[in-house]
Order: structure tokens, then C-alpha cells, then sequence
């Protein structure tokens, strides 16, 4: 998001790219995250998760602060490329990682809140930039240097709290400070392992120690029956990327400052917070996951058709409005529908590259979505949004067919134990 407030302080002229650089950009570094992202997971099988995610965010933040020394284009695009390389791994990682700690009932609301982190940051990046960028000219900087080198060096320190701080798995709870605040004591470990042996026929192993074989990989690729959910990621979360890229610059093309564009540029993401924190909580309390996921869905698609219908014929409060709106809306239903996946995975093996490959197709999708605003469709983006309806609406049917096919399977699974007994079937949950 730092590169959507970058933006608005000249970056693009500055380094001499056009608006197609900065997406074909965008696109390396989500290539770079799909091309490491499940060995990267298996990696973290093998060390865990507070060494490698610890690793995985200071290189991130580095390359994050290097960019500051970025003059043209070539130095853009490897920069993008090598930030998308330091992430692969660290969603799915972090995602199953939370998965080992807790148990079904709690696991959506648990993977909403880890993504408050994502989508926290895209609310709270804006609001930090429009107070960085005033640092502009100050010790040979421009302002989106400044924003570059403060947010990167945070980074890196909050890699150092991951490492320290970070309990190692149910097995091994210890943090690194385990004299410090946060404590297991024996009982408290056997607590955790019997809550999570009562949840499951078996008990949850942590996230470290377990090999992942290539044949295991191959079987879970071959698993057609949630092939729909990687479908309706693909689409759905494609539309994010180009507005985490333009908000910013869209609400400063409205007539505001470039301040005032990057102030009000995070309301939006707040607003997001609180309405994938309800669907969490709505999909845990109902446990209907997939009618959550299609609920969200409707409501972003409904948002996105009133938009393009209504924004070239009002003022500029009542489109920042309409931006807002949908930015709050774009991605209520990701993590609930994370969490729809892990549920329907039998093994810890089978979830952690279940989640790799779910979070492969939301970083595909962010690739195609670079490419939906386009400099000669400004200002209103009127085939943007057309794209972005079109693809909330696959995206739902793909979450629909979803649904069909977890139903069609335990109907014939549940009519075969009632004919012949034995030992209770697999069921998914729709």
C-alpha cells in the first residue's frame, strides 16, 4: 500500500515509469510470491514457524527499505520482483500456523483477525504516509523515500518482536522470552493439547517437524472437489489489487490534496476491518462458512453494479463515497472463505498446502487485477468496474458450485454409512 501513497508524492515521474510499469510491477512481485509459495511452506514444516516467518519479514522489510535507492525502471521492477520472493509462504504459513492453536468452531474469527493485519495495514499505511511524505526534502529525501525507509526499518524491528516472542508450536508453546508476559505453564500445555485432541478423531501436530513428500503434493492438486474455491479467489480477489494501487490517487484526481487523498484514502479500510471481523464472527456462529462466503460476495458484487451505475452523475464527496464503499466491501469474505477451506481438509499436511495453493490463486488473481485500471479508462474506470462485476459474479458462482458439491458428496456418503454401517465417513462442511 506504501506504493499507492508513493504515488501521490510524484514516485512514477520521479523514476520515469508510466502507469503500465507500475502494474507490470505489481504483477513480478505477485508472481514472485506464487512461484516460492509451497515450498516456502514446506520449508516451514521443517524449521517452524518462528524461525522462518521471523526470516521471512525482516527480508521483506530490507528489500522494502532498499527501494529508496531506486532511480529508473529497471530498479523498480527488481525491487518488486524480490519483495514478491521475500513474501511467498509467509500467508499460508501464518494462516496454518493459527490453525494448529485452534480449534473449528474458533478458527474464523481467529483468521479474520490475522488479517487485520493485511487489510489493517491498507487502512493504516495511507493515514502514516500523509504525515511522512511532509518529511520530503528533509536530509536529501524526497517524501516517498522517507515513506520507503521508516516503514521498512519498522518492518525489520517487528521481525526481532516475531522471533522472540513468537510461541513455537502446541507441543513446544515456549516463546524464545519465555521468562517474559507470555507464559505456558504445564498445565496449560496439557490444556491446549487436550482441547484440540477433543476437537479432532487426532491431534492437531504443530507446524513444525513434518515432512511433506511430493506425493502428498501431487494428491492434493488432484483433489477436484475444491478446485471451485481456488475458482472464486482467483476472481474475486483479483479486483483488489488496482484498489490498493489507486485509491489514493483516484480520491486525489477527485479535486484533494495529496494529504487530504491519502487521509481519506484509509477509510475505507478501516470500515473493512469491522465487516470482515462480522462475517467471521457470522460464520463462526451459524457455521453455514460457504453461505458466509456467498453472502459477502453479493454484497461487494450489489456495491460494484450501484457504482459504475451512479458515479459519473454525482459530486466529488459522493464518489469518494462510492470508492470508500466498495474499498470496505472488497474483501469481507477472504477470510472466511481461508477458513472454509481449512475446515474441509483431513490432514495438517493436506490443510498446509491446501492453504498454499488457496493463497496461490488469491496472489494469481492480484496479478491478473493489476491490469483492470488502465490510464486511458480515467477518471470514472468505467471498464475497470465492468471487469471487477464480472468477476465478483464468476467468483460467486464458482462459491455456489462450492457448496453443490460439499452437499452432493455428503448426501451419497451419509446415504452409504446408513445402508452398509461401520465407521462414521469423512463429511465436509458446506
Amino acid at each position: 500500500m506504501n506504493l499507492a501513497s508513493a504515488l501521490t508524492d510524484g514516485f512514477a515521474k520521479q523514476i520515469g515509469v508510466n502507469q503500465n510499469t507500475i502494474n507490470l510491477g505489481n504483477q513480478l512481485m505477485f508472481l514472485g510470491i506464487v512461484v516460492l509459495e509451497i515450498p516456502a511452506n514446506m520449508v516451514l514444516q521443517r524449521v517452524g514457524p518462528r524461525k522462518w516467518m521471523s526470516a521471512q519479514v525482516f527480508l521483506f522489510g530490507l528489500v522494502a527499505t532498499l527501494q529508496v535507492f531506486v532511480k529508473n525502471r529497471t530498479g523498480f521492477l527488481v525491487s518488486r520482483a524480490f519483495l514478491g520472493l521475500c513474501e511467498s509462504g509467509y500467508i499460508p504459513g501464518g494462516i496454518y500456523t493459527l490453525s494448529t492453536w485452534y480449534t473449528k468452531s474458533e478458527l474464523a474469527k481467529r483468521v479474520a483477525i490475522f488479517f487485520f493485519g493485511m487489510f489493517g495495514g491498507n487502512a493504516i499505511s495511507p493515514l502514516l504516509a500523509s504525515g511522512i511524505l511532509k518529511l520530503g526534502g528533509r536530509g536529501g529525501l524526497k517524501g516517498w523515500q522517507w515513506l520507503f525507509l521508516l516503514e521498512g526499518c519498522f518492518t525489520m524491528c517487528v521481525s526481532l518482536v516475531l522471533l522472540f516472542l513468537l510461541p513455537g508450536s502446541p507441543d513446544q508453546p515456549r516463546p524464545l522470552l519465555s521468562g517474559g508476559f507470555i507464559r505456558f505453564s504445564e498445565s496449560d500445555q496439557h490444556a491446549l493439547q487436550r482441547r484440540l485432541e477433543e476437537d479432532n478423531e487426532e491431534l492437531k501436530p504443530g507446524a513444525q517437524g513434518m515432512r511433506i513428500p511430493p506425493s502428498l503434493i501431487w494428491k492434493t492438486l488432484k483433489n477436484y472437489r475444491r478446485w471451485p474455491h481456488f475458482v472464486s479467489t482467483f476472481a474475486v480477489f483479483s479486483t483488489w489489487s488496482s484498489l490498493t494501487t489507486y485509491t489514493p490517487s483516484i480520491i486525489m484526481a477527485l479535486g484533494f490534496t495529496r494529504i487530504e487523498a491519502n487521509a481519506l484514502a484509509c477509510v475505507g479500510g478501516f470500515l473493512a476491518l469491522g465487516i470482515v471481523f462480522f462475517f467471521g464472527w457470522l460464520s463462526d456462529k451459524t457455521n453455514k462458512r460457504g453461505h458466509a462466503v456467498i453472502l459477502a460476495q453479493a454484497c461487494y458484487l450489489i456495491i460494484l453494479i450501484i457504482a459504475r451505475s451512479v458515479h459519473p452523475h454525482v459530486g466529488k464527496w459522493s464518489r469518494w463515497g462510492l470508492w470508500t464503499t466498495i474499498n470496505a466491501f472488497a474483501i469481507g469474505y477472504h477470510p472466511v472463505h481461508n477458513s472454509w477451506v481449512q475446515l474441509n481438509c483431513k490432514d495438517p499436511r493436506e490443510r498446509s498446502i491446501s492453504i498454499a495453493m488457496w493463497v496461490m490463486s488469491a496472489i494469481s488473481g492480484l496479478m491478473a487485477g493489476t491490469q483492470y485500471f488502465r490510464a486511458d479508462d480515467v477518471p470514472f474506470y468505467g471498464k475497470g468496474l465492468r471487469t471487477m462485476i464480472i468477476m465478483v459474479g464468476v467468483g460467486m458462482v464458482a462459491a455456489i458450485a462450492q457448496e453443490v458439491v460439499y452437499w452432493d458428496y455428503n448426501r451419497k456418503a451419509r446415504r452409504r454409512w446408513e445402508e452398509s454401517g461401520g465407521e462414521k465417513p469423512w463429511f465436509y462442511v458446506p
